[in-house]
């Protein structure tokens, strides 16, 4: 497709809008329907929570379901489908709420959990946060092939109780229970639909605030407020119409500007224009990483380290969040452990603070020097970076292709793919780069540290390092935080030294949002945004 000149532009946003809806712009906020209008970047690959790992499902889930516990609209985490708990030193009961029911009126089970997580932790499945388990007892030897499905220290001794027995202490036990990977299934629903569950709006049950209604793929998707839910007297939108789904932000803002679209996220160009057109710019730290994780498996070419450190010798963090970037909220990241985790007594970051790699061209070629003796090559092989295709993923491989090639005289190929085969194409291993950012699961430093384990199926650069590994265990097995936190300082150097991943940005997020609608929640953690507390006002 030819890109447009400048003179064009505005028609061609008119015509996008037009292809986008084929009757007219939606109405952004309804306040007699109490319903909005919003738009996606992509529509979610995956609706199964026992195999999404995105946060564009995420985001859909966390709406149309629940867990055991729950973010209220302060962040707290609270009780979800467990009304209440008791924690007896490796001996976790929860207590299901009777009024917990499925969207279909039948009642959500402590069966539905047990069923779910047996499902996660079977190796035949090849789930992806498996090892998110591992706390659990045995569930480490079961998804290793070492012991029975049947052996995961879970039980449902009754509809409303549901026993979990953990391996070792594990002081973020309750946050995990926020996450899709631990939400219930039906088995018996999920038989019935075979090789479809998840695949349409009626392929799925749901239990959450909203229900998925109606699903038009690469299209539209509409929630609606589930009258079955058990706290729906709390829920004041009646409908959320995913009107729009398109990567483009220029077409984004301007559906927001024609009142079609209740909020958008900017980028670094679409900042620009929503100051110049006097709208109301707010910000937001997301807690996310942006980074590039390296292929270290056998046959590319940065499974050789000289190579991973030259990229990290040239690459500025400050540069790429001022210039690249150039979005509020942003911040340069020299880290794999973003800013608001943890440590013993404050921050991680505080307490372990990391120096900065220097940036230094002459050092970045003498390791690719050394790289080509290692190797028996004139010149390093051309590498490949894997990106989703969208404006932002543009700019920055295009950045990235100009740095390598000027500082280190490194060709790079981009293939900028459809999420959904950027998802395939990284599980596959099929990039020698890949551009990622990943989003907190739950409030503890191993939902960083954990995607590097040797074990996690989300590790798709192939990193194995026993070492990495045995400080990983302390991380997540030991009782006192100072140890923790020290190991994790371990992990942090490893990281750094190894350059199995490259560090860019703590992302952040600018947007603008309808003055009419209330109670968003932007957060860390869980559905971002959340609609679940929203409101539309007069």
């Amino acid at each position: 497709m030819m890109r447009p000149n400048k003179g064009n532009k505005g028609t061609v946003y008119l015509i996008l809008l037009w292809i986008l809806s084929p009757m007219c712009l939606a109405e952004a906020v309804n306040y007699d329907r109490q319903s909005i209008t919003i738009a996606l970047t992509q529509e979610p690959p995956n609706l199964n929570t026992m195999r999404t790992t995105d946060l564009v499902s995420f985001f859909v889930l966390g709406h149309v379901m629940e867990g055991l516990t729950r973010y209220d609209a302060r962040g707290r985490l609270v009780a979800g489908v467990a009304e209440s708990w008791e924690i007896d030193d490796l001996e976790v009961t929860f207590h299901l709420r009777k009024n917990a029911l499925w969207s279909d009126g039948r009642p959500v089970t402590a069966h539905d959990f047990l069923f779910a997580w047996q499902h996660i932790i079977d190796p035949a499945s090849a789930a992806p946060y498996a090892s998110i388990h591992y706390p659990i007892l045995n569930a480490e030897a079961i998804h290793k092939g070492n012991k029975p499905v049947t052996a995961l220290g879970v039980s449902a001794p009754d509809d409303l109780t549901l026993k979990v027995s953990l391996q070792n202490q594990c002081g973020y036990f309750l946050k995990l229970m926020a996450h899709a990977a631990f939400f219930p299934v039906r088995q018996d629903f999920f038989n019935r639909q075979h090789d479809r569950y998840a695949a349409e709006a009626e392929n799925l049950l749901y239990n959450g605030p909203f229900e998925l209604v109606s699903w038009v793929h690469d299209a539209s998707l509409t929630m609606a407020k589930n009258p079955d839910y058990w706290d729906a007297g709390s829920i004041a939108l009646h409908q959320i119409e995913v009107g729009y789904i398109t990567a483009d932000n220029r077409t984004r803002l301007n559906l927001f500007r024609n009142n079609g679209i209740a909020l958008v996220r900017l980028d670094g160009e679409t900042v620009k224009d929503a100051a110049n057109q006097k709208l109301k710019v707010r910000t937001f730290v997301t807690g996310g990483v942006a980074f590039i994780r390296f292929n270290v498996t056998k046959g590319s070419p940065t499974e050789n380290i000289h190579v991973r450190r030259a990229i990290q010798a040239v690459f500025d963090p400050e540069l790429f969040v001022n210039r690249i970037m150039a979005i509020p909220g942003y911040k340069p990241a020299y880290t794999f452990f973003p800013s608001w985790l943890a440590g013993v007594d404050g921050k991680f970051q505080q307490e372990y603070p990391v120096a900065p790699v220097k940036i230094d061209e002459r050092v970045g070629r003498e390791l690719i020097s050394s790289a080509r003796r290692e190797l028996s090559v004139n010149r390093i092989p051309q590498l490949v970076l894997l990106t989703v295709a969208s404006p932002t993923g543009n700019k920055i491989s295009e950045f990235l292709q100009g740095l390598l090639k000027s500082k280190l005289d490194i060709d790079l190929r981009i293939d900028s793919q459809t999420f959904k085969q950027y998802l395939a194409k990284s599980r596959n291993g099929e990039f020698d780069l890949l551009l990622s950012s990943w989003f907190p699961d739950f409030d503890d430093i191993m939902t960083y540290a954990d995607l590097l384990g040797s074990g996690n199926p989300n590790n798709r650069g192939g990193y194995a390092s026993e070492e990495y590994d045995k400080w990983l265990r302390l991380v997540q097995g030991a009782t006192d935080q100072r140890v923790r936190m020290d190991a994790a300082a371990e992990l942090q150097k490893i990281i750094i030294d190894e350059a199995m991943v490259l560090p860019m940005a703590e992302t952040g997020s600018a947007y603008v949002q309808h003055h009419k609608l209330k109670g968003v929640v932007r957060r860390v953690l869980g559905a971002d945004p959340d609609y679940t507390y929203a409101r539309v006002v007069k």
